[in-house]
């Protein structure tokens, strides 16, 4: 079996060394997948266990037309998650995750994207309700979709157990997923506290989700602490850490209030006296190498890197660490 056709727990169980991992947006539409592959190409020496697509929501537009009433229209800015996965894997022989989430789609329409899944040879998923609409407060399932991330990783082990939604179907083939979820060692901001986020992660982990990566985090010990509690809760899967550097002089105000996390008061303060982006983007490179080490150190099964679409920058940690 190749390493593209794997299951990403079957690697880590054989890997002696903390693996690198990195994530990738989809192009937006209109632009050249030479764009993923621009930023893939300088990071295939380090071996990455795998490589993640995120999935994105369609966005509401809404257009005034003559004489007042607004048009309503459903946009795919980032479309081709499935066909990019599989054009990865098939160009560069590697284990892609493929993000699949809530918002935006029924349970049938869940069910043609594993299907396709299942028919591109492609094994592993990172599960995930999703964000809010863009322009909303709340989450809101589509009408006939899935409301929690629970009730969507069921959905995928009921199919790897030949369970589909037409009850009527004979010898129905068993698919043969595995299943990743997210963590938050900062709590999910959505959560009353951390003890009602864990209960969440484990009925996850129970439904048979088997590893969870972690949203990105500034201070390793909040990882450490996470990976405590998960342990005395129960959760005994392997947990990746997430995490990203700092990459411009507004990241320390943007990414707070986008991923609700905190930054280290000492890394303020660096990013503060920078002057230029660039500037900031050196500072980000040197704190993650030091963050990266001190998890190598503490035998993490991998890192995980969450790119943004910028890779020159992730290139430099990777070169330091692995």
């Amino acid at each position: 079996m190749t390493h593209s056709a794997m299951k990403v727990t079957e690697i880590l169980s054989r890997s002696k060394e903390t693996r690198f991992s990195f994530e990738l947006l989809p192009p937006l539409k209109g632009s050249s997948i030479q764009v993923i592959y621009d930023a893939i190409d300088p990071l295939m020496e380090f071996n990455p266990l795998n490589i993640n697509i995120t999935y994105h929501q369609s966005e509401v537009e809404y257009r005034r037309l003559p004489g007042g009433l607004l048009e309503k229209r459903i946009i795919r800015k980032r479309p081709g998650t499935i066909g990019i996965a599989a054009a990865i894997m098939n160009k560069y022989q590697v284990m892609v995750v493929p993000h699949l989430i809530c918002g935006g789609f029924t349970r049938e329409e869940t069910e043609d994207a594993l299907i396709d899944l299942h028919f591109l040879g492609i094994r592993n998923i990172l599960a995930l309700r999703g964000d809010p609409q863009k322009g909303e407060k709340y989450f809101i399932p589509e009408e006939g979709g899935h409301a929690h991330t629970l009730t969507l990783v069921e959905q995928i082990i009921n199919m790897n157990r030949g369970i589909y939604l037409d009850e009527n179907l004979k010898n129905a083939i068993p698919t043969d997923f595995c299943v990743g979820v997210a963590g938050y060692p900062e709590k999910h901001f959505e959560a009353p506290n951390m003890e009602a986020d864990l209960r969440h992660l484990k009925a996850k982990i129970d439904a048979g989700a088997e590893y969870i990566v972690t949203q990105m985090f500034f201070d390793n010990r909040k990882y450490f602490d996470f990976v405590e509690r998960c342990r005395k809760a129960g959760i005994n899967v392997p947990i990746i850490p997430g995490i990203k550097p700092i990459n411009t002089l507004r990241d320390i105000e943007l990414l707070p209030r986008t991923f609700h996390i905190d930054l280290p008061e000492e890394l303020v303060r660096e990013i503060q006296k920078c002057k230029t982006n660039q500037e900031a983007k050196e500072v980000g490179i040197e704190f993650c190498i030091a963050q990266s080490k001190e998890l190598v150190k503490a035998g993490v099964p991998a890192i995980h890197y969450y790119t943004i679409g910028v890779s020159d920058n992730i290139r430099k940690i990777a070169a330091a660490v692995f």
